[in-house]
Parts: structure tokens; C-alpha cells; sequence
């Protein structure tokens, strides 16, 4: 039986209104959050060269934020199943505000690396917003739903746009508290505005666990678009100051294309799997992977695109489980962000190219496309048998 959110206590024509309300509130807190979590990548040749580190350490510290960011995508999904995205949400970004402030003041390499990772908080927060946003739509309008979330990606994009030239200009302290009391005033501002869907009972890890293919073919997809995603925009910064010597806001403009086109591209490709099902639009994307992975912006297009098809399928795989399977799905894409830069780190010190590190990624494509051609021809029976365990208000 499923309990009444907040929203129930609101009138007919409030009530109406409450699912874009809070899908822009939430796509704001997270595109917040994601911005508090790459705010090293664009410094991170910066940090190289103050600081004298390898390839292989100064990739290590953009993707230390990854890890953390990932595991707490498991827990944090199941508390906002059992407590709801409102208390969550406010209470995620309040938290993230003490690493971003400490981040002004971090020097030493492991410093850096500890305020990293405990910059990884703002990271969960995707596991929040899916079972939150989700849950106020119906199936066929999830995929659009989720993928307009998902758009806050672009906190990447505004990171590699703005910390350089603020660093530049007034300091690394100024960045971290104009963070820090950024995401404090978020805090309130969701706490205030946010309303929570109505909502099932608790998640159930080992049921959603026990799902097998189910689950697993989701966190594979997720671990190569949204990992692929996530690895490029943390690794675009220093690539394009090693490979053509630009300045750190030069090379942080050009990163912020990458992560624009991916982010404009998520909703495209949650409403193309609303339209014609998730499974086409995969091998749509996974194929555009596979073809243009030389041309960043189109990369970035296709990432985008699969990312959103791949969470059309968790609310309606997992109805009554949303924030569970969207925090394992999760950890798989958070995971599929921190090992590449380490592997192009190593590539980059032992052979002095990145070349294998893309030769990685596009075999990794392949064994996708592979499998959702494969899964293509029992697409029709398996998004009917998730539209038959969802039930969610209007």
C-alpha cells in the first residue's frame, strides 16, 4: 500500500503543478552538486605543476572525488527511498558545503586528496533525484523526466567554466567558500520548496540484488556511457593543456562543450525511449560511441543520449525499488569514471600518448552494442512487463 507524500495535502491546481516544481528544484541541486564534485579537474594541471605530479597522480586526484561519490550512491539511495528526496536532498548539499570550503584552503598533495574525496558526498546525490523526480511522473513521461535531471550534469561544465578564472582572479579560498555558501542557501531553498512524491515502503537491497540480468546489464551500460561521460569531463581539462598547450581557462571553456553537449543530450534520450523504447535508442548510442569517439562533441552527444535511455529503464524495472537500483546503477557509471583517467594516467607516463586509454573505451562500446542489439528483440516484452509493475500518480 503505498503512503501519501506531502503533496497530498495541497489543492487540486497546487497539486498540478507540484511535478515541475520539483523537478526544477531538484535539477538545480543536483547540477549544484556536480559542480562541488569536478571542482579539481579544471585545476588539475594547475596542481601538476605547482606541485610536481606525474600523469599518473594528478589523474588520481581528479578521479578521488569519483570514488567516494560512487559507494555512497548505494546507501543514499536506499535512505531516500525510507525517507524521501526533501530531507535527503537539503540534507546532501548542506553536508557537501564543508569540503568545498576546506577545498580553498587544502595545499599538500594528500590534502588534496582527502578534501577530494570527501568532495565525493556531492557525488551520491543522482540517487536522490531519480526515485524523487521519478516518482511524480507517469512511465511514459519518466524517461523525459529523468533525462531533464539528469541535465544537471551541466554543474560539470559550469566547474570547468568558472574555477579557473575564479581561482585566477580572487583565489582558491574565494572559490571554496562561494561554493561552500552557494550550496548552504540550496540547502534552505530545497528544505522550503521541495514537495516529496507519494512513495511505496522501503527498499528492498536484496531483492533488487537478486534481479540478476535485470540489474547487471543496467550498471554495464550506465558504467560505459555515464563512466565515459564522467571520465572525459574530468580528463578534458589536462588532455587539452598537455596536447595543445592551452591556458587552464581556455582548455576549462573547451571541456565545458563536452560536458554541455553531453548534458543537452540526456533528456533527448530519455524522450526518444518514452517515443520508440529504450532498447533502439541504446544501440543508437552505443554505435555513436563506437564511430565518433574522435569527435569529442559528438561523443559527448551519444554518452548523453545513452545515459538518459539507460534511467528510462530503472523506475520502470525496479517501480517499488527505484532508489535502490538507481544508487547500484549508479555506483557502476561512478565507477565507470574513476578507472579511466587512471588507466589514461599510466598510458599517458608509460607509452607518453593517450591512444590505448580511447582504444580501451571503444572496445568497451563494442561488447555493449553487442549485447543491446542482442536485447533488442525481447525490448517490446520486457518495457511491457515494466510498464505492468509501475504504479505511479499523475
Amino acid at each position: 500500500m503505498r503512503r501519501r507524500g506531502r503533496g497530498a495535502r495541497h489543492g487540486p491546481l497546487s497539486r498540478s503543478s507540484l511535478p515541475t516544481r520539483n523537478l526544477v528544484l531538484a535539477t538545480i541541486a543536483f547540477a549544484l552538486c556536480f559542480s562541488t564534485w569536478g571542482l579539481i579537474a579544471p585545476l588539475a594541471k594547475k596542481f601538476q605543476d605547482e606541485l610536481d605530479l606525474s600523469s599518473t597522480e594528478a589523474l588520481f586526484l581528479t578521479a578521488v572525488p569519483v570514488i567516494l561519490g560512487s559507494l555512497l550512491r548505494i546507501p543514499v539511495g536506499a535512505l531516500t527511498d525510507r525517507y524521501g528526496g526533501r530531507r535527503m536532498f537539503s540534507l546532501l548539499l548542506a553536508v557537501s558545503a564543508v569540503p568545498a570550503i576546506l577545498f580553498g584552503y587544502a595545499t599538500g598533495y594528500w590534502a588534496l586528496v582527502g578534501v577530494g574525496f570527501l568532495l565525493g558526498v556531492a557525488g551520491s546525490s543522482f540517487a536522490i533525484g531519480v526515485p524523487f523526480v521519478s516518482g511524480w511522473y507517469r512511465i511514459e513521461r519518466q524517461g523525459l523526466a529523468v533525462g531533464i535531471y539528469g541535465m544537471g550534469n551541466i554543474g560539470t561544465a559550469v566547474a570547468a567554466f568558472t574555477a579557473p578564472a575564479v581561482v585566477n582572479n580572487w583565489g582558491r579560498p574565494t572559490l571554496g567558500w562561494a561554493t561552500g555558501l552557494i550550496l548552504l542557501g540550496a540547502a534552505a531553498v530545497f528544505w522550503l520548496g521541495a514537495v516529496d512524491p507519494p512513495r511505496g515502503e522501503p527498499s528492498h537491497y536484496r531483492e533488487v540484488l537478486a534481479s540478476g540480468w535485470r540489474l547487471y546489464r543496467l550498471a554495464v551500460f550506465y558504467f560505459v556511457t555515464f563512466g565515459g561521460f564522467v571520465a572525459l569531463a574530468l580528463l578534458l581539462p589536462k588532455l587539452l593543456v598537455d596536447w595543445f598547450d592551452l591556458s587552464l581557462v581556455d582548455a576549462g571553456l573547451r571541456a565545458a562543450g563536452f560536458t554541455v553537449a553531453a548534458t543537452f543530450a540526456r533528456p533527448v534520450g530519455g524522450w526518444l525511449s518514452d517515443r520508440f523504447g529504450a532498447y533502439p535508442v541504446l544501440v543508437l548510442a552505443f554505435a555513436g560511441i563506437a564511430v565518433d569517439a574522435a569527435v569529442l562533441a559528438a561523443l559527448a552527444a551519444f554518452l548523453g543520449t545513452g545515459s538518459g535511455a539507460v534511467f528510462k529503464l530503472v523506475p520502470a524495472e525496479f517501480p517499488n525499488d527505484t532508489g535502490a537500483a538507481a544508487g547500484l546503477v549508479g555506483t557502476a557509471g561512478g565507477l565507470g569514471g574513476f578507472f579511466p583517467p587512471l588507466v589514461m594516467g599510466v598510458v599517458k607516463d608509460v607509452t607518453g600518448s593517450y591512444t590505448l586509454g580511447f582504444v580501451g573505451l571503444l572496445g568497451a562500446t563494442a561488447v555493449c552494442l553487442g549485447a543491446v542489439v542482442w536485447l533488442l528483440r525481447t525490448a517490446p516484452s520486457e518495457e511491457l512487463r515494466g510498464q505492468q509493475r509501475r504504479s505511479v500518480p499523475a
